[in-house]
């Protein structure tokens, strides 16, 4: 079992709210896509919270951290990813790593596991 949390685009938030439907994410189409700025700034951040690239594709790339408690990211052009384990200090460390993420205002945390949205 793991634990999952997602940034999307301030949009993105809005958007879903507005629609309130049980499959948005489902569809691609439904999340607005980070400009390339966005998905540079992205990349280098985090590199700067010590994730290691290990692969890149055309549309994705993952990302590894030395200390398993921060689990693994999925950073693509509409969304950033968490994945780590189902255990109090994984938890805590991704959840508060994806609301750093969120202080510029541009970016939004949606944490299915904690009924959704961050509210700020």
């Amino acid at each position: 079992m793991s634990y999952n949390i997602q940034i999307f685009r301030i949009e993105t938030k809005e958007r879903e709210q507005k629609l309130d439907l049980d499959d948005f994410f489902e569809t691609d189409e439904n999340l607005v896509p980070f400009t390339d700025q966005q998905f540079k700034d992205l990349k280098e951040r985090l590199l700067q919270y010590g994730y290691n690239l290990t692969s890149e594709t055309d549309q994705e790339l993952h990302f590894n951290h030395d200390d398993e408690d921060y689990g693994m990211v999925l950073l693509t052009s509409n969304g950033v990813y968490f994945n780590t384990g189902w255990n109090r200090n994984s938890i805590f460390e991704t959840r508060m790593v994806a609301s750093e993420f969120t202080d510029s205002g541009e970016f939004a945390k949606y944490d299915p596991q904690n009924d959704g949205w961050e509210e700020v």
